[in-house]
């Protein structure tokens, strides 16, 4: 089990300057002058379950094993009754192999088709609505002033978004304090990158907010219900169908996070609103272009 720091240090945060995550490219600028940028990286990885091929990823290529892990811990693949004995991360085949106790077979799960609304590779959306069936989350509350110093604290965060753009971001938080911090060029990869660190930790939900950069889509929400975080939050905004599935499951949802803005359109009774948004600053004036995300 993960000893979670007390402080307000992050578990894992993003490394802008690691290698392999982005590189320089120069191009032109409106003017046609020279002009050299950051751009992020996309490599492929093969994620295996014992022998059998599931799934080939687009991703920056930081923590696949997470991801591999996530990825099957969402689709329904592996459950918390699994034990897994191995990850196996190969960097020139560029494939993950995860292996079980118990041999599975997942073809016929394999064979359905329906993709999400997700970016980059998607994930298989049938898989994940057999997992909601009778799922209630904990009623958690959630306070505004964890809310408030969140945002604050993830915007000014050094991240890979910052340096280059094309980008999401997922952050694992306990009350005020963010723990995990994952990009990706999916937002699905980057949850399931908090899944699969979560799994492997052996890291309870039932006390965790889940922070999105990306829009709070059907599958956002059916993945962090999965997860069992009963809190999903977000700068972007919604589909309906996200917001009818979290008041299906109990999840509370809130999006447009901006400043002293946000809205609640899920378990707005499970909001304490302990902080006054007159006290909060303007986030254009606070953090300027740079600052500002999606």
């Amino acid at each position: 089990m993960a000893t979670l720091d007390e402080g307000h240090h992050y578990l894992i945060a993003p490394d802008p300057a690691k290698r392999g995550l982005t590189r320089r490219v120069t191009g032109r600028d409106q003017n046609g002058d020279l002009s050299e940028i950051s751009v992020v990286e996309e490599k492929p990885l093969t994620i295996f379950l014992n022998s059998q091929e599931i799934v080939t990823a687009m991703t920056i290529g930081d923590y696949p094993e997470y991801l591999a892990l996530g990825f099957l811990r969402n689709q329904g693949m592996l459950s918390e009754e699994d034990s897994v004995t191995g990850v196996d991360f190969d960097a020139e085949l560029e494939t993950v192999v995860v292996r079980t106790a118990k041999i599975t077979d997942h073809e016929e799960k394999l064979k359905k088709k329906t993709r999400t609304s997700g970016c980059a590779v998607g994930t298989v959306f049938g898989d994940m609505m057999e997992g909601l069936s009778g799922l209630k989350l904990p009623q958690a509350e959630v306070r505004t002033s964890w809310l408030y110093s969140l945002s604050a604290t993830i915007n000014r965060t050094p991240s890979l978004y910052l340096e280059a753009g094309a980008i999401h971001g997922t952050v694992l938080c306990q009350q005020d304090r963010p723990l995990v911090y994952m990009e990706d060029v999916g937002r699905h990869n980057a949850v399931d990158k908090i899944a699969g660190w979560m799994l492997s930790e052996r890291v309870g939900a039932q006390d965790k907010i889940l922070y999105t950069t990306g829009r709070l889509t059907s599958e956002m929400v059916i993945k962090t219900a999965l997860m069992g975080i009963p809190v999903l939050a977000s700068r972007s905004g919604f589909t309906a169908w996200g917001v009818e599935i979290a008041r299906e499951v109990g999840l509370t949802l809130i999006g447009r996070m901006r400043g002293q803005r946000f809205i609640c359109l899920s378990g707005e009774d499970r909001l304490v609103r302990d902080a006054d948004p007159a006290q909060i600053g303007d986030e254009s004036a606070r953090h300027g272009r740079k600052g500002a995300r999606r």
